[in-house]
């Protein structure tokens, strides 16, 4: 093995997820899966073409940099979406290339006009409306000023989109304002078609949205987390299980982080382990050594508080995490040897090893955990 440690990334229960997802949308509704932050962590270039296989052809991303890695590796007949960053140096670059963008200011709004006219090709663009979560979207004070300008360049613009995003869906505490912002949305699109202006496309929903909230529900949805599994909060699992007549969990996560014993020894009692004076053995123990740390998105927050699995049993992590390697207690495990799997994130012998276990212990977010993997390691297909 080069590599320390590898990702395996199921395919079958990416499939599982997507459907389940995509049923609970509803048909003639555009799905539109959210492939930002290296695709949460499971790899742009891995993890796009097995979403083309389950059928989806929509992409959304954050920034050029992405788009760009999406484009790469994509069908011709996908679309990409950038819902964020585009340095006016790149416009160009995505207008030309047909990738549809968010724009949520007027001076964005202006420039992209400048650029279309330059290169006389119209810019694909999506409206973002600020409704509630006060971070990029237009207000509805200028509301007039965007239509004005979308009718006087209505020949460089294609105004594929109307969006929003909410603002914390995934849990109760914020209902009342996710229902505002829902009919905020609406009254403002109602409004653009007032004003002569009916994009292709409306879209709100993330996956708390879809899941929770099915009247944020219009002609697209974006998905992200609930595709690899991962709920967008344990909050939002049980609103939706609640609402079912069936309580087993629909979605199946995708992703397994794995690596290997590096060393064994045996360590006597009183003694410390790893850096500092975090952990004493209260006996004699046996200690084994992994070649993953914080470097590698083991968060040095799981020192003395994190586990994973070796030989089918769960074992604690001992003394504080490294940059490079972190130590586990096996005393209690049986027939371990040198280059025995460890399973950071995953399965193994009918016991689990959760990223939300990861995230409780960390005080995090599973978004969080996922995104800090690093690209450097390999990812591997199955399934």
């Amino acid at each position: 093995m080069l590599h320390t440690s590898y990702i395996e990334i199921n395919k079958n229960a990416l499939n599982n997820n997507i459907q389940n997802i995509r049923e609970k949308a509803g048909e003639g509704v555009r799905y539109s899966m959210v492939i930002k932050a290296n695709a949460y962590g499971h790899g742009i270039e891995t993890i796009l073409p097995l979403i083309e296989e389950c059928g989806v052809d929509h992409y959304s991303v954050f920034s050029v940099a992405e788009a760009m890695r999406a484009f790469e590796v994509k069908k011709e007949s996908c679309d990409i979406m950038i819902m964020g960053f585009i340095d006016d140096e790149y416009l160009e670059w995505v207008i030309e290339k047909e990738i549809s963008f968010f724009v949520f200011t007027l001076y964005r709004l202006r420039k992209v006009v400048e650029v279309a006219k330059k290169i006389n090709k119209p810019a694909r663009i999506h409206i973002e409306l600020e409704t509630g979560l006060h971070r990029t979207g237009f207000t509805q004070d200028l509301l007039e000023e965007v239509v004005s300008v979308v009718k006087k360049e209505s020949k460089h613009l294609r105004i594929e989109g109307i969006c929003s995003h909410l603002a914390g869906a995934e849990t109760i505490v914020n209902y009342t304002r996710i229902v505002e912002q829902i009919v905020t949305f609406g009254n403002l699109c109602d409004w653009f078609k007032s004003e002569g202006i009916e994009p292709t496309y409306r879209h709100l929903a993330c996956s708390a949205g879809v899941l929770n909230y099915p009247d944020s529900i219009f002609d697209m949805v974006r998905v992200g987390i609930s595709n690899y599994g991962f709920w967008p909060s344990n909050e939002s699992k049980m609103m939706h299980l609640k609402n079912k007549e069936f309580s087993e969990d629909p979605l199946e996560r995708v992703l397994s982080w794995k690596s290997m014993i590096l060393s064994l020894n045996t360590v006597p009692e009183g003694n410390y382990v790893s850096y500092g004076q975090s952990y004493l053995t209260n006996r004699k123990s046996r200690i084994a050594t992994v070649p993953v740390g914080y470097g590698y998105g083991f968060s040095r927050t799981l020192s003395n508080n994190g586990h994973v699995l070796v030989d089918g049993r769960r074992v604690p992590v001992v003394g504080n995490v490294n940059m490079n390697m972190v130590v586990i207690d096996v005393t209690d495990a049986d027939h371990i040897n040198i280059g025995d799997e460890v399973v950071l994130i995953g399965e193994q012998n009918g016991r689990t090893i959760s990223v939300n276990s990861f995230s409780d212990m960390n005080n995090s977010m599973n978004y969080e955990l996922l995104t800090r993997l690093p690209e450097h390691i390999p990812r591997k297909v199955i399934g």
